[in-house]
């Protein structure tokens, strides 16, 4: 089986503001929702059966204790914040397993899933659907390979290290030392990318540089280390088969009459029939 991983908190994003070319500033109360969930009922009639979607039901996180610049919730706009929670429900009501994730963030959960199916002997590839750098860091081999919608790639660990010239292993390092502008870390400056990997290939892991290469700033990078790397012990599920879309749920078709999309309703009973 083939289980795929949704960043929903990056689709909601992507439908939000790809609409905003269409609708003049006029945000329709769910059209992002819709348009994720009409993403993932097309990666269902495809052909995908195991899915997952990871989302940030509030933006902060513990990280945000640990680095005070470390990104917010500031700045979202109220017509995009206000289908986030909308998102989640509309997700379990189709059917599909939703992590909101509180405590910790959507990569997290992403890697956290990601870890547990990669357990499973019975799962031949996992697709980690995201374009978050750091979820390179979860890359393995050809079996867990990273799916970038914006870039149209699709990243197994040979493609991470020709991208970021380092192996997926070491991109926690990496954005140590460069930085993530998405997050709100700064790294080390006076270090860019070539000139991290350079010293990744050298060194290896942070801990192990020599003690005159980073000086000082060394706390400082380990901290954004810190930052950088995912965690993989949330406790999403316990068996991959809780992945496995089964059709929507009775309460969908109401939620579809509530947004006016009968049709996504339509496509879902069909899909879900084929499967029986």
């Amino acid at each position: 089986m083939i289980v795929h991983l949704v960043d929903g908190t990056y689709e909601l994003f992507r439908h939000f503001y790809g609409l905003r070319r269409f609708n003049k500033g006029e945000d329709a109360p769910f059209g992002a929702v819709a348009g994720v969930l009409n993403t993932l009922l097309e990666m269902i009639e495809g052909g995908a059966t195991h899915l997952g979607v990871a989302t940030d039901h509030v933006i902060e996180s513990f990280r945000n204790q640990l680095w005070s610049g470390y990104k917010t919730g500031d700045g979202i706009e109220p017509a995009l914040w206000a289908q986030f929670h909308p998102l989640e429900e509309a997700i379990r009501l189709m059917g599909i397993a939703c992590w909101p994730m509180i405590e910790l963030e959507a990569d997290d959960a992403l890697a956290s899933a990601a870890h547990l199916a990669a357990a499973d002997e019975r799962v031949e590839k996992i697709s980690i659907w995201t374009v978050d750098k750091d979820l390179a860091q979860c890359v393995s081999g050809t079996r867990v390979v990273q799916v970038d919608r914006k870039a149209k790639a699709i990243r197994d660990a040979a493609a991470v290290r020709e991208k970021f010239g380092v192996d997926p292993a070491m991109i926690p390092d990496l954005l140590a030392l460069v930085g993530d502008s998405a997050d709100g870390y700064p790294g080390l400056a006076g270090i860019g990318r070539v000139g991290a990997a350079r010293l990744i290939d050298r060194y290896g892991r942070l801990e192990d540089f020599p003690a005159d290469v980073l000086g000082e700033r060394r706390d400082l990078a380990l901290l954004f280390k810190r930052l950088a790397t995912l965690r993989t012990d949330a406790k999403l599920f316990e068996d991959v088969d809780e992945l496995k879309w089964r059709g929507p749920t009775a309460a969908f078709a109401g939620w579809t009459t509530r947004i006016g999309n009968g049709k996504l309703l339509q496509r879902c009973v069909k899909a879900a029939q084929k499967i029986q």
